[in-house]
């Protein structure tokens, strides 16, 4: 949530980085609200002055012995009218909240100005994509040839967009997220957690989810709980509505199931692992201190990159423009893993800073050693997604005749060189 002193004061900041997003935030009835809330804030203080004097009035009346009835009657009038001001005050301050909910955070400055996902910037590119003597077959075909998937039978049990994997295909998926959360907690020094898989409103309003997305969420609807769509929801919000206590930084590590409805767009990749309403995934989530934020998402995007270095799948990172980011984000870097099946590249994980965002949304501060209470920076990145990182190794690493090789870094694990 953006700070509104930062609106009342970068105004035309606020706005022109708003047009920028594609954002079409009310900012006009914000400041309408703020200016409305302020004015009642300084009648309310002038009123409990004036009633201050008039109750040591009636005072010096009583000890006096004098008629006291005409200051008591202002004195009620007074009392009436701060009643009524703080009655008002309050529904501005939540119609101001619900408000602020819905705007965006405001991009860093030094985001690319872009409309979409064609104003995305390349930073860099890591290994060659594999080149065959043969058509590379798609992960659905490699998949079903080698009983690694059974999607007919998923899509009896829960529809379209919903993945089986069985046999080895299960395995499979199972060793690369012991094999991320190990690199992550023994080399990248990332603290593991297991959370809950529902969360509730207030948790997903505080990272951004709601009241934004929510279309795109599974809702328990008597339960009032919202499945999670991502790690980055229960994680987060592990400290929220306190004041940290631990020092800065604290990076945290989750696999979870995710679940999401916009997953399965009609029409695009509706068949096999690509678009899916519920996938695992490994997700790296920071809080900063400020001052040390950008820093830290350049670390968190080479602490994703290191496990596609490691087995050995080519990638790319682009930087996402002003319109392409998410909601909360301030800064964004997607990583693009190459899968020769689909011939195109597939996002596989997206790193980003929050900045203070989230932190004011859910009402999470630290203490710096010298000062007052802080908000954190807060960051997530996938570290990675599952089951693109499924798709890219089948296709990768496929044979002519349809066997599938192991990656080295996963071949102690499976005791075995190729998938057969």
């Amino acid at each position: 949530m953006l700070d509104i002193k930062t609106i009342r004061e970068r105004e035309q900041d606020v706005r022109k980085a708003l047009t920028n997003r594609g954002s079409d935030a009310n900012l006009d009835a914000i400041i309408d609200l703020d200016q409305e809330r302020r004015t009642h804030l300084t009648a309310v203080e002038s009123l409990k002055h004036d009633k201050n004097t008039v109750s040591r009035e009636i005072g010096r009346l009583k000890k006096a012995g004098e008629d006291a009835s005409e200051p008591l009657a202002k004195m009620k009038t007074v009392g009436e009218r701060i009643s009524e001001l703080d009655r008002r005050i309050r529904e501005v301050d939540e119609a101001l909240k619900t408000m602020l909910l819905a705007v965006p955070n405001i991009p860093h400055t030094d985001v690319p100005v872009g409309p979409d996902e064609t104003g995305n910037r390349l930073v860099r590119t890591w290994g060659e994509p594999a080149r065959f003597d043969f058509e590379p077959r798609t992960h659905i075909e490699l998949g079903e040839h080698l009983n690694l998937l059974d999607l007919d039978r998923a899509a009896r049990m829960s529809g379209s967009g919903f993945p089986l994997l069985v046999g080895l295909g299960a395995r499979l998926q199972r060793l690369l997220i012991q094999f991320m959360l190990d690199v992550h907690t023994r080399e990248h020094a990332y603290e593991e957690v297991a959370p809950p898989y529902l969360c509730t409103v207030e948790a997903m309003t505080g990272t951004g989810q709601l009241p934004k997305l929510a279309q795109d969420m599974y809702q328990v609807e008597l339960e009032g709980l919202y499945l999670i769509p991502t790690g980055e929801v229960p994680v987060t919000n592990m400290y929220r509505d306190e004041i940290i206590r631990r020092p800065l930084p604290i990076r945290h590590v989750t696999c979870t199931p995710c679940f999401r409805r916009e997953a399965g767009a009609a029409g695009r990749d509706t068949r096999g692992l690509i678009r899916v309403h519920q996938f695992e995934k490994v997700e790296l989530v920071k809080f900063v201190e400020p001052e040390h934020s950008y820093a830290e998402l350049e670390t968190l995007v080479a602490d994703a990159e290191t496990i596609l270095q490691r087995l050995g799948l080519p990638y790319r990172v682009r930087e996402l423009c002003t319109g392409d980011l998410s909601f909360a984000a301030a800064r964004c870097y997607d990583i693009e893993v190459w899968a020769p099946g689909q011939k195109d590249w597939l996002e596989i994980s997206s790193c980003s800073n929050f900045e203070d965002f989230q932190a004011r949304r859910m009402g999470m501060r630290y203490r710096p050693s010298e000062g007052k209470p802080r908000y954190p920076h807060t960051l997530n990145g996938s570290g990675v997604a599952l089951p693109r990182l499924v798709v890219a190794l089948l296709e990768h690493y496929q044979n002519a005749d349809g066997s599938v090789r192991v990656p080295e870094a996963l071949q102690d694990a499976m005791k075995m060189e190729c998938l057969v």
